[in-house]
């Protein structure tokens, strides 16, 4: 299928154009203002902003900067990133404006100011708009036109702004050069690699739109349909192709400089390379660089990156011969780091010519026999390799060019096989391949391939720049050989290393098949590793703080809380407990670093069938830390929790009897709650029938605002909602923690039903929450705990009630003073002043009898004596001083 666009070269010569342009562009509003800048020897710069109307009722919000003489000059077009605006291009258009440009930038429909809906680069949408813009640059006196209606003009822009200017230049011929940075060639091909739908990227795409009304309606259905499936389909494929700059690639034949990010699992060195090879295919120039940052963090190199840019435009816009445009291929390499401060150093290796990604092979043998493992059900837990939306100044991914390892597998799911240890340093300078056979029990096989750098002794495994490729194949019940191409990658392999390649059945940003699956996998060949750039230069040594135990250590935890724990091996079930929900004996967990200080110490309670248990405790009474360890999130330092007699543990198979509410669902807000439940059921790949998605509604009392957008509903109605979800498969022990936070008395009493329902057919839940008057109404059992331990526990009647605990009635306010002399009074645990009066807690030899003369005798003006009624009075004294 031809899936190039109409030609428009050529339609934008002559008066006809121009008199098309004047009607399709209004200014609408405009403001200048001065930019006064420090010094005598640069220009102050000028910036009008104007709101330009672009058609179809779509305006946009643009900024123009110029300085200096009146004189003609290039232009040029700076387009900002997915999510940003113009304003993120402020610093970089005054630069260039100095430099003596003509400079635009713009919010892109559906960002900023701007209005539209948002089309991913539509060729009729974003990238008309860039048309239109140019047009309003050749009618400006500053700027420097090479014919009528057409300004000498270059687009620069990052991702999102990146695309659009490859775009641009295959759809309008005025442009005539381009700098686009960290972007993609094939954006199916980067969301929809080798077949498998990038789940985590897409939806933070989605989420930094706004949300997908925010999106042109087929897009929106499109991700709508993807995201449920798990799997794309050649129409999504077809959609975002023909918003592909490789859509027009045998269109754009202007200079082009490419920068491209080492560390970014959104778009990889891959799509730059694609984009080299055809753009030099059509005659022009490129030059590549490769960056040590990206998407998922490290250093994007933004000043010396700019600076090249500007001498890129310096040569091909003002036609300088002496500009210094850089080599033809660059590549930046950490090589230990800067002094003092812990920043990676880089230093920059560069080839006169780009080699592309499979330059100077090498061959690598590597060995193992033929392997089987397992796709859980579910796909869960999954292997982490890069982690979207934790990147930042530094990421996850820039580790792993410091030697830390940040990656994760599951024994069971995944198939390696290792080469020899390599006898001289090995310098990789592009992307492995590799040839192996799959066979699988289903009719497609999904795998995710990645090589490690293997230290000595196994001690060490570094997954370079935290990339994987993922594949499916088809047909892989009859067994098929395939060739990988695993991620480019530019990393230095260290004499007496190993390489490593492994084939996982998961990977926590992908989607995975829901089914269960066993695969086979066995080698037909060695690793083919790209050595074009092996001179790898003087390598600085690593500083202590790359080795300490912490800074690994937290890596792996942020891994970990988006993902499964690693499963570690149990205790066999214990039978006696099989009808139990909840047994705890002994918990204990100490605080990090700690060898006495606990958050929980030694603590048991034990929850039956049909209970809804209160824990309750004062800030810092290790509740949540409970609460963590029972449902696997964290692993105690001593003690036994058996939930239904299996102990729990990291990836438990019995947790999928446990549905938790911790702090609140997100969901999308365009589709309504049944909808999302039903999206959110399908993501657990378990069968529709056993969600009981009708019975968790009916418990959850939502009635006809199941129908309804979630963006339509109020905090309460989100809060049930959640409830609902937590409640899908009706697991038998429910989690829910502080459920009526941000609720009104109404919704709290909504929330409250909602809990004695769920119970009512014999199921358990547990509630932790600071309302006590709720707990008191709702829970037929309490655990109250304080400094980590067990205060008291058993039915909310005993312990409100328990004959233990007094209220002694009084018609004025008792003072400090008198109630600490009740509180030493013989048989007495303790007295707290509360409205009305004094709770007194007696020990075992105290008795009412015995209380009353002792009152008497202190001058305390008794009006009553009597058990007393309300939770929280009791709480205060059970806690003491604590609360």
């Amino acid at each position: 299928m031809d899936l190039r666009l109409p030609r428009v070269r050529g339609l934008f010569r002559g008066p006809r154009r121009m008199l098309a342009a004047a009607a399709a562009v209004v200014v609408l509003a405009g403001a200048g203002t001065w930019t006064a800048v420090a010094g005598d020897d640069p220009p102050p710069v000028h910036r009008a902003d104007r709101v330009v109307e672009v058609g179809d009722g779509v305006r946009l919000d643009t900024s123009y900067f110029t300085a200096g003489s009146d004189g003609r000059r290039p232009a040029v077009l700076l387009a900002h990133g997915f999510g940003g605006s113009k304003a993120d291009l402020r610093a970089q258009a005054e630069r260039l404006a100095r430099d003596g440009y003509a400079v635009l930038t713009w919010s892109a429909r559906g960002f900023g100011r701007s209005t539209g809906a948002i089309g991913l680069n539509a060729p009729d949408g974003e990238v008309a708009d860039v048309s239109r813009l140019v047009d309003w640059l050749a009618g400006r006196p500053e700027v420097r036109l090479d014919g009528d209606g057409d300004p000498r003009v270059g687009i620069a822009g990052g991702s999102y702004g990146g695309a659009v200017a490859l775009l641009a230049a295959g759809h309008d011929d005025r442009v005539d050069a381009i700098a686009p940075a960290v972007t993609y060639w094939n954006l199916a091909d980067a969301l929809f690699p080798n077949g498998v739908f990038k789940k985590l990227w897409a939806g933070i795409f989605v989420n930094l739109g706004g949300g997908c009304e925010k999106f042109e309606p087929a897009l929106c259905r499109m991700y709508q349909r993807v995201a449920e499936k798990g799997t794309p389909d050649a129409e999504a494929v077809r959609l975002l192709q023909e918003r592909s700059p490789q859509a027009v690639g045998d269109r754009i034949d202007v200079p082009t400089l490419l920068t491209q990010g080492q560390t970014d699992s959104l778009f990889p060195l891959g799509q730059a390379d694609a984009a080299a090879r055809a753009i030099r295919a059509n005659g022009a120039p490129v030059d590549v660089d490769w960056v040590s940052g990206g998407h998922d963090g490290g250093d994007l190199e933004t000043g010396r990156v700019e600076a090249r840019t500007g001498a890129w435009f310096d040569r091909y816009l003002k036609g300088d011969e002496s500009a210094g445009t850089g080599p033809a291929f660059r590549v930046s390499r950490t090589v230990g780091t800067g002094s003092g401060d812990g920043e990676p150093r880089l230093e920059g290796v560069s080839a006169d010519s780009y080699p592309g990604l499979g330059g100077d092979p090498r061959a690598i043998e590597l060995r193992g026999r033929e392997q089987t493992f397992e796709n859980p059900a579910g796909a869960a837990p999954p292997a982490v390799s890069a982690l979207p939306g934790i990147g930042g100044s530094g990421g996850l991914s820039q580790l792993s060019s410091l030697g830390v390892g940040v990656s994760l597998d599951f024994p069971g799911q995944f198939a390696a096989f290792e080469s020899a240890p390599v006898s001289e340093d090995l310098q990789i300078t592009g992307a492995p391949t590799a040839t192996v056979r799959v066979q699988s029990t289903t009719d497609d096989a999904v795998l995710f391939a990645k090589v490690y750098d293997v230290g000595p002794g196994g001690a060490q495994q570094v997954l370079p720049a935290q990339l994987v490729t993922p594949l499916r194949v088809e047909g892989a019940k009859a067994g098929e050989d395939v060739t990988v191409t695993l991620p480019a990658v530019d990393h230095e392999v260290e004499r007496g290393h190993r390489l490593r390649l492994v084939l996982a059945s998961t990977d926590l940003g992908y989607a995975s098949p829901a089914a269960p699956a066993t695969y086979t996998v066995s080698l037909k060949g060695g690793l083919a590793v790209p050595t074009a750039l092996g001179d790898t230069g003087a390598t600085a040594g690593l500083p202590a703080w790359v080795w300490w135990a912490p800074l690994a250590g937290a890596a792996v935890a942020a891994a970990l809380l988006l993902t499964a724990l690693r499963r570690t091996s149990a205790p066999p079930p214990d039978p006696a407990l099989a009808g139990v929900p909840l047994q705890i004996t002994g918990l204990t967990k100490r605080y990090a670093k700690s060898a006495d200080r606990y958050a929980v110490r030694d603590l048991s309670f034990r929850v039956e069938k049909g209970q809804v248990l209160g824990l309750l405790g004062p800030n810092g009474a290790g509740k949540t830390t409970t609460l963590r360890m029972l449902m696997g999130l964290i692993s105690p330092d001593g003690g036994d929790i058996r939930v239904f007699g299996h102990a729990i543990a990291p990836g438990a198979p019995v947790l999928s009897r446990v549905g938790a509410f911790v702090e609140g669902a997100g969901f999308l807000p365009h589709l309504s709650g049944r909808e999302n439940l039903e999206l959110y059921w399908r993501a657990t790949g378990r069968p529709a029938e056993d969600a009981h998605l009708d019975e968790a509604l009916e418990i959850a009392g939502l009635g006809d605002a199941l129908a309804r957008a979630v963006r339509t509903y109020s905090q309460g109605m989100r809060q049930r909602l959640a409830i609902a979800q937590a409640m899908l498969g009706l697991p038998d022990l429910l989690i829910l923690d502080e459920p009526t936070n941000g609720l009104d008395p109404p919704q709290i009493r909504e929330m409250r039903e909602v809990m004695i329902r769920y119970a009512a057919a014999g199921r358990t839940v547990i509630v932790s929450s600071h309302l006590l008057s709720e707990v008191e109404q709702s829970c037929t059992h309490l655990v109250v705990m304080d400094h980590g331990r067990l205060v008291q526990a058993g039915p909310v009647g005993e312990i409100v009630g328990s004959g233990d605990t007094l209220l002694v009635g009084t018609p004025t306010r008792v003072d400090a003073p008198l109630a600490e002399k009740v509180a030493a009074l013989p048989g007495v645990a303790s007295a707290a002043v509360t409205d009305g009066g004094l709770l007194v807690r007696l020990e075992s030899t105290g008795t009412a009898r015995d209380l009353i003369p002792e009152l008497v005798r202190l001058d305390v003006p008794v009006e009553s004596v009597g058990p007393h009624r309300r939770l929280e009075d009791a709480f205060l004294t059970l806690i003491g001083d604590s609360a």
